[in-house]
């Protein structure tokens, strides 16, 4: 076997040993990459900042744990955003395994900055098929939601007097992972002119740039790119920031193996003719 032919061959357990280096690298000696600012993204960063004090944004949490690298930091950066800010929150969490992880977040950020439930934000919790759920609420959230996750009807919080469905709220983000997307798209924007934003996982990023570009999105962040392109707009850089450094380089060996293995197929092929 010549060289060429040990390189395509190449035992996998090498190349996870050079992926664990290399991500080890940036945690021992930490650095800074640059973050170029997408469209997409600042049109949900500035939706928020264009939100007046007092007015109301539905935040949904519609992604399980799995999925929490990417998500958190963008759920986590946009509730501290609207709550700097004096705006208050209609949150849901739509995705079966996501309400418990969903009410840690909300407890976190509540108290950093002294938000009262009922008061400055209300969470809905979870209720069974999305579609559904989303549909009912733009009629009232009240057929779907007659009490918050906590038991409290939602008639006697004093946030929810006057509101009664999307037309009462500035607009819709979902930071999303799975098919609960199209149901706010098709039902929340399509049936009720709801505006929708997305916040996804890096692998759906490029299936909604169409729905972007029909303008049926009005925003779109993608995966942990587009979580750390919010945390520097919003200067809260954070986990998404620093995670940068260590998927650029992880990506940089993956790159570099993909290049060997290739040099290796093209190389043996001419050497065989």
């Amino acid at each position: 076997m010549n060289f060429y032919e040990r390189l395509m061959q190449l035992d996998r357990r090498w190349i996870y040993l050079g992926v664990a280096i290399a991500v080890t690298i940036p945690v021992l000696a930490p650095f800074k990459v640059p973050v170029y600012i997408t469209p997409e993204a600042k049109a949900v960063y500035e939706f928020v900042e264009n939100t007046k004090p007092g007015e109301i944004i539905f935040l949904a949490i519609d992604y399980d744990p799995n999925a929490m690298a990417e998500l958190h930091p963008m759920a986590r950066t946009i509730m501290r955003q609207s709550f700097s800010r004096g705006i208050r929150l209609i949150i849901s969490a739509l995705s079966q395994n996501g309400p418990g992880m969903a009410e840690q977040l909300i407890s976190q950020i509540s108290k950093e900055y002294n938000k009262k439930n009922g008061v400055d934000y209300v969470y809905l919790g979870y209720k069974p098929y999305p579609g559904i759920t989303i549909l009912a609420m733009g009629q009232n959230f009240r057929i779907p939601f007659p009490t918050d996750y906590y038991g409290t009807p939602l008639d006697s919080l004093p946030m929810m007097d006057g509101v009664r469905n999307y037309d009462d709220v500035k607009g819709i983000i979902s930071i999303v992972a799975g098919n609960i997307a199209e149901y706010w798209i098709n039902y929340a924007n399509g049936r009720y002119k709801a505006k929708v934003f997305f916040g996804v996982t890096g692998v759906m990023t490029a299936d909604y740039y169409p729905f972007l570009q029909s303008g049926q999105l009005f925003g779109l962040l993608g995966g942990l790119k587009g979580a750390s392109e919010y945390e520097r707009l919003a200067k809260q850089e954070g986990v998404a920031t620093e995670g940068m450094s260590i998927q650029t380089v992880a990506h940089l060996v993956i790159i570099a193996f993909i290049v060997v293995g290739n040099i290796g197929f093209f190389m043996s092929k001419k050497k065989k003719r």
